[in-house]
């Protein structure tokens, strides 16, 4: 594995190969989910992304992996049996990712009982043999003993139902693994800068700079797929400069507080609130994250803030339902992504309505752009795009084996105390590296060792500080100001691991410190 999902390796057989099958740009959910479908049908593939996998949306959801009780509530009924089809396969093929979490809407009037306890159940038969679990009404007192902090005032009960849950970021990183475990090359830190066409004015390749060494490759594709999420115009008018809009980014921001605020093993749901949205308050590596907002957002960023009416919506919000709510002091880590939803055709569509269904777009050229989706959803998007591209460029039908394909980490026997649980199959060789290890813990109220950081250069092809302390962990999203106090300890130790000198120590510490900053609240 490690030979394999090596860079320089990569970056050796880029310049070698002679024509990829398909080209896939954009290392997110979509991405991935594309490029490994299209190893799992025999092509020859390759992904790049210009920053790290994940960096983006895909790295700051509310991770979850659900059918969508909201859009139940919509009466879009297809994509939350989709979604929940999809939320069955995943927690088989990436149990050391994916748990059965369950769920407490709190009711506090009968209307609300009657409308929350029929809408689940019809929930529960959507999913049909790949539901996680019955929906039921609890009691009040039994509501205040599994949901303890909650405001009891007018409590009459609460509905129970399962959805899932898992780390995003940990998951592309293993669907990176994964495509390279089966024949797919996969590189971070790559750029497209440009696109190649044939006399005919088809695409045939494209111009892809690593920017680590500022070396450019021209490498030739059969299929180029356009998988960049809230950037997809961008490559859109890379293509065609007459290219029209096709996404508007919806800002969706979470808090991390201390579990002590809602010490449950339940995640609430508040399933009305003041913007038309839900809110969750979901368990998550000891912690609990509050969320989320829906906030349209003009040009999108790779690193978007989250703004104050959003951090006030989600504190009021929790302030309704919980005796002890948390303030701004409390806040550990503050997160936004930018979902990339399609375009409006009339500018009065209010994002929260419009549909969270994947589109895919075929252009006169033959660049494949998929725009929408979901996290839950990704596989079946990259099976869509991969039968979309064999029809188009009329290749022979392959079929699709992602339904039943295991991820790598795959673990039937997870605990899900063991601070290392996220690492699947790979955590019995991390752990004899760190009983072989004379280090104690970099950090432990976040459990994080100093062999993670070799194992992440190496296993995991972590370039900076960042990688580290944000995607192979999670340190930035669940304690901002704890991350940045072992910022610099993690940045020697890479510094070793990837031949590094002074110069790259101080700007790894530097620019790391002054990201995590914006995680903090002031």
């Amino acid at each position: 594995m490690q030979h394999i999902f090596n860079r320089d390796y990569v970056l050796q057989q880029l310049g070698s190969r002679e024509i990829w099958d398909v080209v896939v740009i954009g290392g997110g959910a979509t991405g991935l989910g594309v490029a490994l479908d299209a190893v799992s049908r025999g092509y020859t593939t390759l992904l790049v992304e210009q920053a790290d996998f994940a960096k983006g949306t895909s790295s700051r959801s509310t991770k979850l992996v659900h059918g969508g009780v909201r859009y139940l509530a919509q009466g879009d009924v297809k994509l939350v049996r989709e979604a929940c089809i999809e939320r069955g396969l995943l927690q088989k093929n990436a149990p050391h990712l994916v748990k059965n979490q369950t769920f407490i809407i709190p009711v506090y009037n009968v209307w609300d009982r009657i409308k929350y306890t029929l809408g689940l159940k019809v929930y529960d038969w959507i999913a049909g043999k790949l539901s996680l679990g019955k929906s039921v009404f609890v009691p009040r007192s039994e509501t205040l003993k599994q949901l303890p902090g909650i405001k009891e005032k007018g409590l009459l009960g609460g509905v129970l139902y399962h959805d899932g849950q898992f780390d995003d970021s940990r998951l592309a990183l293993n669907l990176a693994q994964s495509i390279a475990e089966n024949g797919g090359l996969v590189l971070n830190y790559a750029e497209v800068t440009g696109l190649l066409k044939n006399k005919d004015g088809k695409l045939n390749g494209a111009t892809i700079v690593d920017t680590e060494k500022s070396r450019s490759y021209q490498v030739k594709a059969k299929a180029i797929v356009n998988a960049t999420g809230v950037f997809v115009d961008d490559i859109l008018k890379m293509d065609d400069a007459e290219a029209g809009q096709t996404v508007v980014a919806s800002q969706g921001i979470h808090l991390v507080v201390d579990k002590k605020f809602y010490p449950s093993a339940h995640a609430l749901m508040i399933p009305e609130t003041s913007d038309g949205r839900v809110l969750f308050a979901v368990p998550w590596h000891n912690e609990v994250v509050l969320g989320t907002t829906d906030t349209p957002v003009g040009q999108p960023s790779i690193e978007p803030r989250a703004l104050e009416k959003e951090i006030n919506f989600i504190l009021q919000t929790a302030s309704a339902y919980l005796d002890q709510p948390p303030t701004r002091k409390d806040v550990l880590s503050v997160f936004a992504g930018l979902r990339p939803l399609a375009a409006p055709q009339s500018g009065s569509q209010k994002t929260k309505e419009i549909s969270r269904s994947h589109k895919i777009i075929t252009s006169s050229s033959d660049l494949f752009t998929i725009i929408g989706g979901k996290w839950t959803t990704f596989r079946k998007m990259g099976e869509d795009m991969i039968d979309t591209i064999e029809n188009q460029l009329q290749w022979p039908s392959q079929k699709t084996t992602t339904e039943t394909k295991r991820i790598h980490g795959f673990s039937e026997t997870v605990n899900w105390n063991d601070p290392f649980y996220f690492y699947g199959a790979d955590a019995v060789a991390l752990k004899k590296n760190i009983n072989g290890a004379h280090n104690t813990w970099l950090s432990e109220s976040l459990k994080i060792h100093a062999e993670q950081v070799r194992w992440a250069v190496q296993h995991e092809m972590a370039r900076t500080v960042e990688d580290f302390l944000a995607r192979r962990t999670r340190a930035l999203l669940l304690d901002a100001k704890e991350s940045i106090r072992i910022c610099t300890n993690v940045a020697h130790i890479m510094a070793i691991e990837l031949g590094r000198d002074n110069d790259w120590i101080q700007a790894q510490i530097e620019g790391y410190t002054k990201l995590a900053t914006q995680y903090q609240l002031a």
